[in-house]
């Protein structure tokens, strides 16, 4: 039985020590400015000059984003209002989302002894750790080129007219998020109906759902009423971990157990051999690329870094550290406590495998599912909007006719792949070996590496040098993508 204090104590440590010499070389980096005002001068006045038809001109901040709509309008460096503290609350909320609860089943992807969540414990902080150091990267390339948004940094970075790679890959991945939350809740809310002794089948759950619920909140025009709702999710989640301890730790599904009698075979506890060492097997990458899709926040770093109060880089590096220490240790919490209890057998939304007469869980899918309702139409006007920016549609010519239009469209697909696909583990694992490690590993490389090329002799030694710890960084994100992918689908 693997010791949850022991793994979470050792765990913190290596985090903490591995998060920090990766933000301290970003600290490094970054020449210290002497002031507050100096560092918002430097901040506001990017440091390279910009390629345009005339050749190559020094550039201003307000003639870089000029007429980019995609991410704070108002969002000079240096003119942040958020304190640290909502800046840390609000990060770990956008980090701790639904796909913290399929990584069970990335560790029961190539291991069944409690044994294996030592070194997917290990995965889980190293991952985090190097997801943490992305997402501090693209805070600096917006201090570095006055950037507002993901889009406009690889704009003004590398170019505009590739700008369309990393804008279809966040559309593409707000899909597939919004997917796995119509998959969850066709589970949960299946699961909840058998609570309640009423037999109705996942696909008339969330047809149902879709129709009566998640259409017309995605129809709102403001959806500026449903923005506190999304504070449930963290309050789910910390309650779905404590609930999967106590169940762990009073052994309420030990075999023979009343409420594994209750269950299907194959969401019976199913503790074998197959321990530590089988984090060498490759079925380990499933578990890699899921955690990219876990982790994944990144397209938000510049929104988070231009909203921060004198957001200089020693207090956004502090920013992004704490937030991703907490969620790393959060992810480790539900991973073993899912995965020490279940083993094998760990379905890919691991509340599946919890009993429909448990009431503890029960109360926990309840938690969950209200939270997923009223953060879904939040996640899909994101997606509808980033493809109105793909399609290049004019916002005079995005009509309510038009965008209810395109509603439908997309909630249909939507629906209609959630039906088909049940496993929401391989959501998790493709979506992470594709576009999750692009977008953490290889764009923000492949942006910083450009941005620095173009500062020139105003780069500093310690930017030269971090490029090729980026660029590492990068080709390590393509070989998780390349092997997971192939995993995902074996």
């Amino acid at each position: 039985r693997i010791p949850t204090i022991y793994l979470r104590a050792s765990c913190q440590t290596s985090t903490m020590k591995l998060s920090l010499l990766l933000l301290a070389v970003s600290v490094s980096a970054v020449p210290r400015a002497p002031s507050h005002s100096s560092a918002v001068q430097q901040a506001t006045k990017p440091a390279f000059v910009k390629k345009n038809s005339q050749g190559w001109t020094s550039s201003s901040l307000t003639a870089d984003v000029q007429g980019v709509s995609r991410g704070g309008d108002n969002g000079r460096p240096g003119d942040g209002t958020a304190t640290m503290s909502n800046e840390m609350f609000n990060l770990v909320k956008g980090v701790l989302g639904v796909g913290v609860l399929s990584l069970p089943a990335g560790i029961a992807a190539f291991g069944n002894a409690r044994s294996a969540a030592i070194p997917a414990a290990a995965l889980i902080a190293s991952i985090g750790a190097i997801a943490a150091y992305n997402f501090s990267l693209l805070g600096r390339l917006c201090a570095i080129t006055g950037a507002t948004s993901y889009k406009s940094a690889w704009e003004l970075s590398v170019g505009e007219s590739t700008a369309w790679i990393p804008g279809s890959s966040c559309v593409i991945k707000t899909f597939f998020a919004i997917l796995a939350y119509s998959m969850v809740l066709g589970d949960t809310f299946s699961a909840l109906f058998r609570t309640f002794g009423m037999s109705v089948s996942r696909e008339k759950a969330l047809i149902g759902l879709t129709v009566t619920v998640l259409l017309p909140l995605c129809m709102l025009k403001d959806l500026a009423s449903l923005a506190p709702f999304s504070l449930a999710g963290i309050a789910g989640m910390l309650y779905t971990a404590v609930a999967m301890a106590i169940r762990f730790f009073d052994k309420s599904y030990a075999p023979e157990s009343a409420f594994v009698l209750d269950m299907a075979e194959n969401l019976k506890p199913a503790l074998g051999d197959k321990g530590a060492s089988a984090v060498f097997s490759s079925n380990a990458f499933i578990l890699i690329c899921m955690l990219s899709t876990a982790y994944m926040a990144h397209f938000n770093a510049p929104k988070f870094y231009l909203e921060l109060q004198d957001n200089t880089i020693e207090r956004w590096n502090t920013v992004v550290g704490t937030s991703y220490g907490i969620s790393i240790l959060f992810f480790i919490g539900i991973a073993v406590m899912g995965f020490s209890t279940f083993g094998g057998n760990c379905n890919g939304f691991i509340l599946n495998n919890y009993s429909t007469k448990d009431a503890l869980m029960g109360f926990s899918r309840v938690a969950v599912a209200f939270a997923l309702v009223f953060t879904y139409p939040l996640a899909f006007v994101g997606c509808r909007d980033g493809l109105l920016e793909m399609m290049q549609v004019p916002k005079e010519e995005r009509t309510d006719a038009k965008i209810n239009n395109l509603t439908f469209v997309i909630l249909g697909v939507v629906t209609a792949v959630a039906l088909k696909v049940t496993d929401l583990s391989f959501i998790m694992a493709f979506g992470g070996a594709t576009l999750g490690n692009a977008l953490i590993y290889v764009y923000p490389a492949i942006m910083f590496r450009s941005a620095v090329k173009s500062m020139g002799d105003a780069a500093t030694r310690a930017q030269k040098m971090e490029v090729h710890l980026a660029m590492l960084f990068a080709a390590i994100g393509i070989g998780f993508g390349v092997v997971g992918t192939k995993q995902a689908f074996s």
